[in-house]
């Protein structure tokens, strides 16, 4: 067998989400899948998820799991319109997110009845877990630091790094959200990226386009260890945590972060309806003034 990948840039978070198939068979995942959203009226649309429907159903593939690499802060998850057209569906995330759901259930200040067991997801994925898509077989790799549930996906010869790892001329996730650690992720792609034959493919989960070159989300185990800006094969854990720090310490929040995340650790469920039938996003305000009341 011979996988298949085809890839679907969203400009306005630029997030790459994956269809990984066998073409024989027409067995598929869904790595990283977007929600629309802009926050300029608040409003949800579903242009890449039909996207990546559409896409399925002119080759007839059979989507088996909805992967996520975490539990993004960028973008909101359309895990869940996958479920409602395909009932078979599993969303699948490490099971380190029960994690992230302590430190954001704080965060958001959310009432008892969000649990933080991961419940939300119908799949936990144990570290190293290796799992059957069909014909597909996908091995779960630890790559926590960005955050703690991170998780890249070995299929075939082609690893999928989410924010962990980007392309060469762009380096590594950012490590300074809530229960984030660079020395994590340096570990962590030290021993279970980097350990990989050079010749595996990566497909990283953002590109940001640096020196305004052209959209990329491939490279290799290799040529991350030979040119990687920031963390190269033989860049000791003292530098990359310096750098990382150094870096992370001026760096903005993600625009959608409260947004994403609410939804995220939800495993892609909106907000509840409430008794005017309207949804809403729960978004804490940082005052940073005296005189505002």
């Amino acid at each position: 067998m011979s996988i298949q990948i085809e890839t679907f840039y969203d400009e306005a978070t630029n997030t790459l989400t994956y269809v990984v198939f066998d073409p024989a068979s027409k067995d598929a995942v869904v790595i990283d899948p977007v929600l629309d959203y802009n926050p300029i009226g608040s409003i949800v649309s579903d242009r890449s998820y039909q996207q990546v429907v559409d896409f399925g159903k002119q080759n007839n593939l059979t989507f088996h799991f909805v992967l996520e690499t975490h539990a993004h802060a960028d973008h909101l998850s359309a895990s869940q319109l996958f479920r409602d057209e395909f009932p078979d569906l599993q969303v699948a995330i490490s099971e380190r997110i029960r994690q992230v759901q302590q430190v954001f259930k704080g965060v958001y200040n959310l009432p008892d009845a969000f649990v933080t067991d991961g419940q939300q997801f119908d799949r936990l994925l144990k570290d190293f877990e290796t799992f059957s898509a069909g014909t597909l077989t996908i091995k779960a790799l630890p790559t926590p630091g960005h955050t703690p549930a991170c998780l890249s996906y070995l299929i075939e010869d082609a690893v999928f790094t989410g924010d962990a790892l980007f392309m060469p001329d762009y380096g590594t996730g950012r490590c300074d959200f809530p229960a984030g650690d660079a020395r994590t992720l340096y570990q962590g792609i030290q021993e279970n990226l980097y350990s990989l034959p050079d010749e595996t493919r990566v497909f990283t989960g953002h590109d940001y386009q640096p020196n305004g070159r052209a959209v990329r989300w491939e490279s290799t185990i290799g040529e991350e260890k030979a040119s990687n800006i920031q963390l190269k094969g033989n860049t000791s854990a003292d530098e990359f945590v310096k750098f990382r720090e150094e870096r992370d310490a001026k760096l903005a929040a993600p625009k959608l972060i409260y947004q994403s995340i609410l939804v995220n650790i939800e495993a892609g469920h909106l907000p509840q309806q409430e008794s005017n039938g309207k949804r809403y996003l729960k978004i804490p305000l940082n005052i940073r003034a005296d005189r505002v009341h």
